[in-house]
């Protein structure tokens, strides 16, 4: 298949965005897959920042960056992405290269618990303060279900409306595809 597959695109665009010695967030850490990505492109000198309001999100994750051996360059946080400005270190304010949210519920977990449009707004907007210029910020949308269309819905209206100047948004959708098949929002940061 030519065209990249959604979850395969958004991490292409990670990779061009953040690099070694960067700052990287994860908002959603859920199994850990995308915190152990960061991980890895950001290297040894870099780090990762991980939210979740989950304990079995945590725990899934400690052990696969465990596993991958990048214990030293991630930090998670058992609290939700609502607060991330809180607990990324104001150094790294405006300093962040790229930041990934996986909206809706964990794969294999608890479905009642998921995501909501005013958390994960209010995460959007702090993100936008903690990516520096060029930083992109990428929201998977999962919205097969009524929480989840409420979600998109939420964020779609929000990013719409962001300043041109202030950042480019992009919507990566495969139209013909059934069930609801999720899609990403990529957020690239144009103001310092």
């Amino acid at each position: 298949m030519t065209l990249e597959r959604v979850l395969t695109f958004a991490k292409t665009l990670l990779s061009k965005a953040a690099a070694e010695g960067d700052i990287a967030v994860d908002a959603t850490i859920g199994n850990g897959h995308d915190t152990v990505f960061l991980a890895e492109l950001v290297g040894e000198s870099g780090h990762v920042y991980g939210f979740d309001i989950q304990e079995e999100a945590v725990r899934a994750t400690s052990e696969r960056i465990l596993q991958a051996g990048y214990a030293d360059r991630v930090t998670l946080f058992k609290e939700s992405h609502e607060n991330l400005a809180d607990f990324i270190p104001e150094k790294w304010h405006g300093k962040a290269a790229g930041a990934i949210f996986n909206l809706g519920y964990l794969p294999g977990g608890d479905k009642s618990i998921v995501t909501r449009p005013d958390s994960t707004l209010k995460a959007v907007e702090q993100l936008l303060s903690v990516l520096k210029k060029g930083g992109i910020m990428i929201l998977v949308i999962y919205h097969g279900h009524e929480e989840g269309k409420a979600e998109r819905d939420a964020v779609l209206d929000f990013v719409q409306k962001i300043p041109q100047k202030e950042a480019h948004v992009l919507k990566y959708q495969f139209m013909n595809q059934k069930n609801d098949a999720p899609f990403i929002v990529a957020i690239e940061k144009m103001k310092a």
